[in-house]
């Protein structure tokens, strides 16, 4: 009983699922990084000739060849490198399908198709394979051919036309909404509901994740309230974005605090906090919001920013500081605590280790491991053709692996 047990605690969530990823970028690589924290074996199947540019971003470690990008998405993942445009490519997918039966693409519709890989021509060879497509604007409709990237995907499903400021109008944010919130994300979700689906049915299915279909409704309160009242929202004029006191305040240091005094009981706070008790009764969203505003930007501007976490520090007011990526992810307690930087071994070096950003869920029997960063790209891919019991040597004469 006692080794069962010490078997089930050594397992991860998701061991058994076998993937294979023919993504690039971002959304994808992140969804299978995800998968793999959490056990999943994943393969990630690539070309020689045509670099990644997000795993070509630098910094680089070292002198390792590896960059930053590359040890971080490639994580807990085998790598090769394989010619889809060759017919032994294609039969070694194939191939890889009968026991990957789990396959991520972010191709533009009807790219797989037409080498033969789509999810029918795989189906044919595994009738239970879970296909997810993670394309921009979905597999339907008159964009579904339309290049785009994280930008694009937030204008076009209006977020953006409420978001920034009245006078500078729409903002730039360096997190990939579209990309990681709704991509990879979605990807994930998607695969595991129907890896359930196919666990209670036997059943595999192609799954359709659209970047702006996932950006849609991501306008949430305001296009809920839209859709109902048919009024548009206005860039600082909602509750969330600037048209009430919830908003960032520059600190006297050029530094910022953000204030998300809401609830009553938090604005109360809030404002004694301050010294300006007068202002609980009109609460977080006053009538005369420019003129409040425009006294607590006031205020805020006569103590630094740290001076005013110390003021903050006893009170229950929902604000909290603006830190920079040192301060956020190396100096901050609430980040040690919850681990979410963590020092992973890079392979084939031996005793370097490379800080990465860990992934978000806590899991109390299975947690997820960090067992090895990102190896560099193909160099799984003698292994696997090994395994298959193919000749390497013959199939790299043909131009398989470039």
């Amino acid at each position: 009983m006692l080794l069962i047990l010490q078997e089930e605690e050594e397992m991860g969530s998701l061991d058994g699922l076998k993937v294979l990823d023919f993504s690039t970028l971002l959304p994808g690589p992140y969804a299978t990084l995800m998968l793999a924290d959490m056990g999943a074996e994943v393969l990630k199947v690539s070309s020689a000739s045509k670099p990644d540019i997000v795993l070509d971003y630098p910094p680089f470690i070292g002198d390792t060849g590896i960059s930053a990008c590359q040890a971080w998405l490639g994580r807990n993942k085998k790598t090769m490198f394989l010619n889809l445009k060759t017919e032994e490519g294609k039969a070694i997918v194939k191939e890889l399908v009968k026991e990957y039966d789990i396959v991520l693409e972010q191709f533009r519709p009807g790219v797989m198709d037409k080498l033969g890989l789509g999810y029918e021509d795989l189906k044919a060879v595994n009738p239970g394979v879970i296909y997810c497509s993670l394309t921009g604007y979905g597999n339907s409709g008159p964009l579904k051919m339309a290049a785009g990237h994280d930008i694009n995907y937030m204008s076009r499903s209006g977020i953006i036309s409420h978001a920034g400021r009245k006078e500078g109008g729409p903002s730039l944010m360096n997190f990939q909404i579209a990309d990681i919130a709704v991509g990879s994300l979605n990807s994930v979700i998607g695969i595991l509901a129907a890896v359930n689906y196919r666990r209670n049915t036997g059943k595999g299915q192609f799954i359709d994740v659209a970047m702006m279909d996932g950006c849609v409704p991501f306008n949430s309160l305001d296009g809920a309230g839209f859709l109902v009242s048919g009024e548009e929202p206005k860039r600082e004029g909602e509750r969330l974005n600037g048209g009430s006191m919830y908003d960032y305040y520059e600190t006297k240091d050029g530094q910022y605090m953000s204030v998300g005094s809401l609830e009553p009981k938090f604005w109360k706070d809030f404002c004694m906090a301050i010294g300006r008790e007068d202002l609980i009764e009109g609460t977080v969203w006053p009538e005369n919001i420019a003129e409040v505003k425009a006294e607590i930007r006031g205020i805020f501007k006569t103590k630094t920013r740290d001076e005013w976490v110390e003021v903050f520090s006893h009170y229950d007011a929902c604000v909290q500081p603006v830190l920079n990526l040192r301060e956020a992810l190396l100096e901050d307690e609430q980040v040690k605590d919850r681990k979410m930087v963590v020092d992973v071994d890079l392979p084939l070096h031996d005793g370097v280790k490379v800080k990465q950003l860990a992934t978000a869920i806590k899991l109390s029997e299975c947690p997820c491991e960090y067992k090895f960063a990102g190896y560099p790209l193909g160099y799984h891919t003698k292994e696997m053709i090994d395994k298959l019991g193919l000749n390497y040597d013959e199939l790299e004469a043909k131009g398989v692996f470039n």
